[in-house]
């Protein structure tokens, strides 16, 4: 067998587990084996582009040029190995979401790096002329990856508390009139108009400071939807380079990045009613400061003790959990389960509530309940829970806020209006647990702490729950 053949066959057996891998993502008890599947799949990719691949075939040379290079390529491919392996194991899974932003953004600034190295060889090769489809991918790879790049890098400093939400007075119509300045000079570039170097990184230039302003006045509740988005610029980019090196596991893990991070978009829109040019362009929860809680009309809130709730659950048939972020930042996760554990000694039935756009990443709560080794049948999706909820007895609410909001309901002036909700107050009993009475990240007070049959228990997540045990313990 030759080596073109051979490598044919690695990138071949490289697609392949791409889509087998992510195919058993779908299914917690099959995601960490496909993580793995598609990884030997990558690292097979790898060494067969080091050792088998070949460039500038001519017909004075058609076997074309190793790689060679080799102690920079693993050298390269050490220091990476390295690092994203202690980064990911020291990670807390509350700082999971800033994380993936961190790392899709590395995959843009890839994809924005070769398109950079790319053009640099034309512009010094004997002929800088090149054709309008490999200055086609070069530029708008170039463009969807700096964008990817800077605005992951902005989603990932505001998920970390670094970047605070800026709305830009004309915010919209400056990025009208850069990505209007984008599509000009790509125009000029792609169509042979001119060869100089400044053009081609003015398009860098403006593609970063668009990607800035595209994300800097987006917050709240729509976050989820923009790191889905920007991940799926990500896959796009990366399928751009597949073109234009004519390698196809390239190819393929770009086309699935892009398709399966636009679908996600899609239903995460869905999910809150909501299209994406409103999350792009409404800035949903990006810095309002909700209402007082204790100006509503409706009267003041009630608090329930430690020892009532553990009454109240222990004696129920049903009890659903709505985790949301709160659960997540006080590492609560694994004591919730042991809640679960001791409700299910005394016949109380548990399920889990989990809104699509819950925490700060799609499939955020997910993640975070597998963890702890909840049973994956006991997570409801929020048609489901919605299904259960008139024969729930106890909602116990964890750090969840927004998606609990009944204005999303009943309220037409609120910017989360129309947006699909846990309809919690279909139970008979609603216990929030919070910290304080502060609205939730989307800035929006939620009216239905104030409601008859919704009961307060303050404090932190992880030492609420841990009494809460005990105090069933002595039920």
């Amino acid at each position: 067998m030759s080596q073109q053949a051979i490598l044919l066959l690695g990138y071949l057996i490289g697609s392949v587990t791409f889509i087998v891998g992510l195919k058993m993502l779908s299914h917690p008890d099959s995601a960490r084996k496909g993580n793995l599947v598609a990884a030997a799949g990558m690292v097979i990719a790898i060494l067969v582009t080091i050792f088998l691949y070949r460039y500038d075939r001519t017909d004075a040379n058609p076997e074309g040029l190793p790689l060679g290079n080799y102690g920079w390529i693993f050298g390269g491919l050490v220091i990476g190995t390295v690092v994203g392996t202690m980064i990911a194991k020291k990670v807390q899974m509350t700082a999971m979401p800033e994380m993936v932003s961190l790392f899709n953004g590395m995959g843009g600034a890839c994809a924005m790096l070769i398109s950079i190295v790319e053009y640099g060889h034309i512009q010094h090769s004997a002929n800088p002329v090149a054709g309008t489809g490999i200055l086609t991918v070069i530029v708008l790879g170039m463009i969807i990856g700096t964008v990817s790049f800077a605005g992951s890098m902005v989603a990932w400093g505001k998920l970390a508390g670094k970047v605070k939400d800026r709305t830009i007075p004309a915010g919209q119509a400056i990025n009208f009139m850069i990505f209007g300045a984008l599509i000009v000079l790509a125009v000029m570039v792609i169509g042979g108009f001119t060869t100089s170097p400044i053009v081609f990184y003015s398009i860098l230039a403006l593609a970063a400071l668009y990607g800035v302003l595209f994300v800097m006045p987006i917050g709240g509740a729509d976050m989820p939807v923009v790191i889905s988005l920007l991940n799926s610029f990500t896959g796009v980019a990366a399928a751009f380079g597949g073109f234009l090196y004519d390698n196809p596991v390239m190819l393929t893990g770009g086309i699935l990045v892009g398709s399966a991070g636009t679908i996600l978009t899609i239903l995460m829109c869905n999910a809150m009613n909501r299209s994406l040019k409103n999350v792009l362009i409404g800035s949903f929860g990006g810095g309002s400061t909700g209402s007082v809680a204790g100006d509503k009309e409706q009267g003041h809130y009630k608090e329930i003790s430690l020892n009532d709730t553990a009454v109240l659950m222990a004696y129920a048939q049903k009890v659903m959990v709505i985790p949301g972020y709160g659960l997540a930042v006080a590492q609560a996760q694994h004591i919730c389960h042991e809640l679960e554990k001791v409700l299910n000694e005394k016949e109380v039935e548990v399920v889990y509530g989990i809104h699509p756009v819950a925490g700060r990443m799609p499939g955020h709560m997910n993640v975070l309940l597998a963890e702890a080794d909840v049973p994956y049948e006991k997570l409801l999706e929020m048609e489901d829970a919605n299904d259960q909820m008139s024969t729930t007895d106890v909602v116990i609410i964890i750090g969840a806020n927004d998606v609990v909001n009944p204005a999303a309901k009943d309220d037409p002036s609120s910017p989360i209006y129309g947006m699909p909700i846990l309809e919690v107050e279909k139970a008979q009993h609603v216990i929030v647990n919070k910290r304080s009475m502060k609205p939730g990240y989307a800035g929006i007070e939620n009216d239905l702490f104030f409601r008859p049959k919704t009961s307060m228990l303050f404090g932190d997540a992880k030492k609420v729950l841990q009494d809460l045990v005990a105090e069933l313990k002595q039920v």
